[in-house]
């Protein structure tokens, strides 16, 4: 099997590579010393460059490692198993398998890889849904991450503002101190605002123009792709499902009503259900629960919110400022929290007094002018505020939870 075409083809992608901008997962994934990884994310978020920038930092011109991206003709003649058992005999120790969920029966060929070779490898996968699909055959060999949309510090960075991340415990004691520090360099409000409505995806940086079109073209791979190859679902609901999307994107927010969904959609009650799941698992939505115990956890969602406000702005013109802001807030909590593993997740939960519950902690969400009237009394409570550049005590910026990761 001669490897020079595709070591030439890897040379041509790294020479188009920038190491200046690196998310925030990166070092992460370099310390990392398992032998399976996978790199799970949506479309756009940057997987791609993240496994090229490795590559062209740490192994460049290196012939015992390979890139080779898995939707492409060759693979649909040769096999993936075959690919890597032959590499390895000629040298080769590191494989990066990219779009890796374009291959039939992956997760096999994935299992016969770790069994019978001694290869190091790392994947990356954006149809979310198809990987979950498969992950329950592979959680014993691969560890897996979530590499999610740009944060606001991340967004800053790539524009050319480099700040620090902050840890949860440090901003909630310490922002009035970072806020300080970051408003001399920039105007935080300024920046956020871009942010809100362009910043979550790294093609940012190919123009703002073309950057809603890219969007809506995720969304709709998403939905007319993925989720019928997956689910079975027919075109006919997708029609549907799409429906449901605009519904949440210019909701405040939305609050299901599982029946009247079902009585609108003529789709039954448990496949509304199991339609959101698939929706978040693709990364379109969050769907969020009170508190619960037991059979309780298993309901349906108590709201609804869109991934990211990038999303809302991309779908209506008519967006809520307030959904905006808890979309953010959701956001950026529950990308902070992903990668920390839990049997159940309970990092951000949906509040009775205030909005959300966060580390046992209370969460009111809201403008400049909002008061502590629904957190009044509370211990561990917090206003975290849009339009303010710096808090004071309980008062915490909004944009200031951009900076976690």
């Amino acid at each position: 099997m001669d490897f020079s075409v595709l070591f030439e083809e890897q040379y041509r992608a790294l020479s188009r590579v920038n190491l200046a901008f690196k998310r925030s997962f990166y070092n992460e994934l370099i310390l990392n010393k398992s032998r399976f990884i996978a790199i799970l994310g949506q479309r756009g978020v940057g997987k791609t460059t993240l496994m090229l920038q490795l590559i062209k930092e740490k192994y460049f011109n290196d012939d015992r490692v390979l890139y080779v991206s898995v939707d492409t003709p060759y693979f649909q003649s040769v096999s993936l198993y075959d690919f890597a058992k032959n590499f390895e005999k000629y040298g080769g120790e590191i494989l990066f398998l990219d779009e890796i969920h374009k291959l039939k029966d992956f997760s096999v060929h994935l299992k016969a890889i770790y069994d019978s070779t001694n290869l190091k490898v790392i994947v990356s996968g954006s149809s979310l849904l198809q990987i979950y699909k498969s992950y329950s055959d592979l959680s014993r060999r691969i560890v897996a991450y979530h590499l999610p949309n740009l944060s606001f510090r991340e967004y800053l960075e790539l524009i050319g503002f480099k700040f620090s991340k902050i840890s949860f415990d440090d901003l909630l004691t310490n922002h009035t101190d970072y806020a300080k520090d970051i408003s001399k360099d920039i105007k935080p409000l300024k920046y956020f605002k871009n942010y809100l409505e362009y910043g979550a995806y790294p093609f940012v940086i190919e123009g703002v123009e073309v950057y809603k079109l890219k969007l809506i073209n995720i969304i709709n791979h998403i939905l007319e792709v993925d989720l019928p190859y997956i689910t079975s679902i027919s075109l006919a609901n997708i029609e549907k499902i799409k429906k449901l999307v605009y519904l949440i994107a210019i909701s405040v927010p939305f609050t299901p009503n599982i029946s009247e969904l079902s009585h609108q959609t003529e789709i039954s009650r448990p496949v509304i259900v199991e339609y959101l799941k698939h929706l978040e698992n693709a990364q379109l939505i969050f769907n969020m629960h009170f508190k619960a115990r037991g059979y309780q956890k298993l309901r349906k969602p108590d709201k609804i919110y869109l991934n990211n406000s990038n999303l809302i702005r991309a779908i209506t013109l008519d967006s809520n400022i307030g959904s905006e802001r808890e979309t953010f807030f959701v956001n950026q909590i529950m990308n902070y929290f992903h990668n920390t593993y839990k049997f159940y997740n309970e990092n951000i939960l949906l509040s009775k007094q205030g909005d959300f519950i966060v580390d046992n902690k209370i969460f009111e969400i809201g403008g400049k002018s909002k008061k502590y009237r629904q957190i009044k009394g509370i211990e561990n409570s917090y206003i975290v505020a849009d339009d303010i550049e710096i808090g004071y005590k309980n008062k915490i910026p909004l944009w200031l939870f951009g900076f976690l990761y």
